[in-house]
């Protein structure tokens, strides 16, 4: 074991500031414009207070739940985030790894900086595949095949970004596209990304993405893959209904990391909302500012099937490659284990709405 490792998420964020290229840095923790959602993700989970019960017997806790029918040993799954290499050589294969070796669901991105074969190929695992759905339909559909023969077990589709956010810290860094190892043989990159102003990432995404993206493009995934599907970035109840009826496997409350629409609520303040709205018809997860194995709490209180962590995998792989990722999921899932218990919930059955206070809960107590 080494001497003086991290004991938090901060203290990964930091190594990973003094570990990275300004440019890579402000492209992993940056958002869209004034970054109020950005700073919102986390604020808004620092002003739920927990409610903890006392005299439970907690000598046995057990973190334990079901998604899709797959057990996990705890409510923590990896979100999807591309380009680790950009954070550490290995990229995503020390990314699954470390999942693997905490028996963590990861949800890997289209645009990771490994292919989806070599990161199958590294590591036996439950993963999912996260899926844009681009203005060349064939190209989606090619990636669906090969993460179905690559033995994913579901597609979770990004919903939120039919063109790409205004990231200032990109456009002002220049900020160079990451290669896309999964889309090589599939798209064209011979486009001089170098002309002009801003940033390369932000002209590659709009020669790819497709603003006309809608609910029958959810159909349309339906018609060609049996696999599960999630919808990520839905913040809303009117949103989650129409998922529901549309058919999704599960409803994922997410503003993209706050990189795409500033001033979009944070997604732990949405999360009630879409809970309410889904009637328990399909699991919500949520992503988005999460720090502490205390925001894993609260996010459960509120009807969180489970919680996906993003930036703070990155920060543990940028700041010890493999071994700070997996000290990360380690770290939260401790820090979890003691809020249960702290808390007084035995399992995660017992993380009940009672167990937070939040604002509007104080609100309403005035009235």
């Amino acid at each position: 074991m080494e001497d003086n490792l991290p004991v938090n998420i901060r203290e990964y964020q930091e190594l990973a500031k003094k570990a990275l290229p300004k440019m890579h840095y402000d492209y992993i923790n940056g958002g869209a414009e004034d970054e109020y959602t950005l700073r919102e993700n986390v604020a808004a989970y620092e002003r739920i207070m927990l409610r903890p019960r006392v005299l439970v017997d907690v000598s046995k806790i057990d973190m334990s739940t079901n998604l899709l029918g797959y057990d996990m040993p705890s409510p923590i799954i990896v979100a999807p985030t591309g380009a680790h290499k950009l954070a550490n050589p290995e990229g995503e294969v020390a990314t699954a790894r470390a999942a693997a070796a905490c028996n963590t669901i990861m949800v890997l991105s289209f645009s990771s900086s490994c292919r989806i074969e070599e990161v199958a190929s590294s590591c036996d695992a439950i993963r999912f595949f996260q899926l844009y759905v681009y203005k060349r339909r064939d190209v989606s559909e090619t990636l669906v095949r090969r993460a179905e023969s690559c033995g994913f077990k579901a597609i979770v589709l990004t919903v939120d970004t039919p063109v790409l956010g205004r990231r200032e810290a990109d456009i002002r860094n220049k900020m160079v596209a990451p290669r896309l190892e999964n889309l090589e043989g599939l798209m064209s990159f011979d486009d001089d990304l170098d002309a002009g102003g801003g940033s390369k990432l932000e002209r590659f995404a709009s020669g790819t993405l497709d603003p006309s993206l809608s609910w029958k493009d959810v159909e349309w995934l339906k018609s060609i893959t049996s696999l599960p599907i999630l919808l990520k970035g839905i913040v809303t109840g009117e949103d989650a209904r129409r998922a529901v009826e549309a058919g999704a496997a599960g409803v994922i409350v997410s503003n993209h990391g706050a990189r795409q629409l500033d001033y979009a609520p944070a997604t732990i303040s949405a999360l009630e909302e879409v809970v309410k709205a889904v009637a328990g018809a399909v699991p919500v997860l949520v992503d988005g500012g999460v720090r502490r194995g205390t925001d894993v709490v609260k996010a459960m209180a509120l009807g969180a099937r489970a919680v996906m962590v993003g930036r703070p995998l990155l920060y543990g792989l940028a700041a010890r490659g493999q071994a700070g990722a997996r000290h990360v999921i380690e770290m939260l899932n401790n820090e979890l284990e003691v809020a249960m218990a702290l808390c007084g919930c035995r399992s995660v059955a017992e993380i009940t709405r009672e167990r937070v206070r939040t604002e509007g809960d104080r609100i309403r107590a005035m009235l």
